[in-house]
């Protein structure tokens, strides 16, 4: 039995026209609605065949809707979620894919007060976007986190969770909280340096941009990958899950400095130690099916 007969999409970027392409593949009666703000989003979204339904506004969209995800920026849920509040079927259950989780729970709550809310995060993602970005198994052998609080029906959760299992994601539950902490540690703080490292990189002036580009050692090339995702979802991430991110940068800030002196004191042994732990991670996850033991990251060499 399918969870939900009938889904509207919100935001047809990335996550969002693959929740869609997931669902039409692994279940492909339910009938698929999809919105965006951009009119040429829609667009294009309507050319490629991306739902049954592109609609032209957020309420049109929901109207008979049985699950609700919001795919856009956390900073724009509460204005969206309000822009469709008074089209929203009581029996809906609303869900969304933000990065940061109370803060959202929070917005969404106050724009949808009665509304059933199931709040989720599928840790899944390239540095593309856009309609034509997405694919089907984009949250295949992935984690979808999902944080219902205390006003969440537990059948609720048991339906959405259902959803994403069918997606091919692996489902986990756990409070809005620890989520944010868990993602400033594994995705925020991460991308974080990665934005700074890049930024330092093309602001040196005795290195020349195009020595940057053209000496660019697996490390780097890999940073400047992470650096080129959305910019104005990771600028609402960081904002919304400010506390948490600040919180890892301030012990990011003091292990840095412990390697400072280390290095300045030519303490070996704490270098080694530092990086046999993080060789043994790295393994873990590797071990754990998240990424392809291949050399060079799985690139493909002729």
């Amino acid at each position: 039995m399918l969870p939900f007969a009938r889904v509207t999409v919100i935001g047809l970027g990335l996550i969002g026209s693959s929740i869609l392409r997931a669902t039409r593949s692994a279940m492909p009666t339910v009938r698929l609605t999809g919105y965006d703000v951009d009119p040429e989003v829609r667009g294009i979204a309507d050319r490629i065949g991306l739902a049954d339904d592109i609609a032209d506004s957020a309420g049109a969209a929901v109207i008979d809707a049985d699950l609700v995800i919001l795919c856009v920026p956390v900073g724009a849920m509460g204005a969206v979620a309000a822009a469709l509040a008074d089209d929203l079927p009581a029996d809906a259950i609303v869900s969304d894919v933000g990065g940061s989780k109370e803060s959202v729970i929070a917005a969404l709550r106050s724009a949808l007060p009665e509304a059933t809310i199931v709040p989720g995060h599928p840790v899944a993602g390239t540095e593309f976007s856009g309609p034509e970005a997405g694919f089907a198994t984009l949250f295949r052998g992935r984690w979808c986190i999902l944080t219902p609080d205390d006003a969440t029906p537990e059948a609720a959760t048991v339906r959405v969770r259902d959803f994403w299992e069918k997606l091919g994601a692996n489902v986990e539950t756990m409070t809005a909280r620890h989520h944010d902490l868990v993602l400033a540690v594994t995705s925020h703080v991460p991308h974080l340096i990665a934005y700074s490292i890049v930024g330092t990189a093309s602001d040196l002036e005795d290195v020349t941009q195009s020595e940057v580009i053209k000496y660019s050692a697996g490390g780097f090339r890999d940073f400047t990958r992470i650096a080129a995702s959305d910019p104005t979802m990771w600028r609402d991430v960081f904002l919304n899950n400010r506390e948490a991110v600040l919180e890892i940068l301030q012990r990011l800030t003091e292990d840095v400095t412990m390697l400072q002196r280390a290095i300045r004191w030519g303490d070996g042994d704490a270098l080694l130690d530092l990086f046999t732990r993080t060789r043994a991670i790295r393994r873990s996850i590797v071990e754990q099916g998240q990424d392809d033991a291949a050399p060079d990251f799985g690139r493909a060499h002729e």
